[in-house]
């Protein structure tokens, strides 16, 4: 339930920083707010690199698409070892 709360925490926070940041920009603040809570680091990502903070954006997209890759991993390493029973 907390790893759950969390994910739902972050979203919420990053829809709410570009719901108010993005008509600074020019941009929709209804379009990038949806984009972050659905997308989450992705989309606050790529929102900065559009806003001119490229630095900032490009470390917060990569470092959120490795934590992504790295999840999936994950996943199906813990699939193979429950279907094959695990190894023990």
């Amino acid at each position: 339930m907390v790893k759950g709360s969390f994910g739902l925490i972050v979203g919420i926070i990053i829809a709410i920083y570009l719901y108010v940041d993005a008509p600074k920009h020019n941009k929709s603040r209804w379009l990038w707010a949806i984009l972050g809570f659905i997308f989450g680091p992705i989309a606050l990502g790529i929102y900065l690199i559009q806003t001119g903070r490229k630095v900032l954006g490009w470390i917060i997209t990569i470092v959120a698409i490795l934590l992504y890759i790295l999840i999936i991993f994950l996943v199906v390493v813990a699939a193979v070892l429950f279907s094959t029973g695990g190894g023990f």
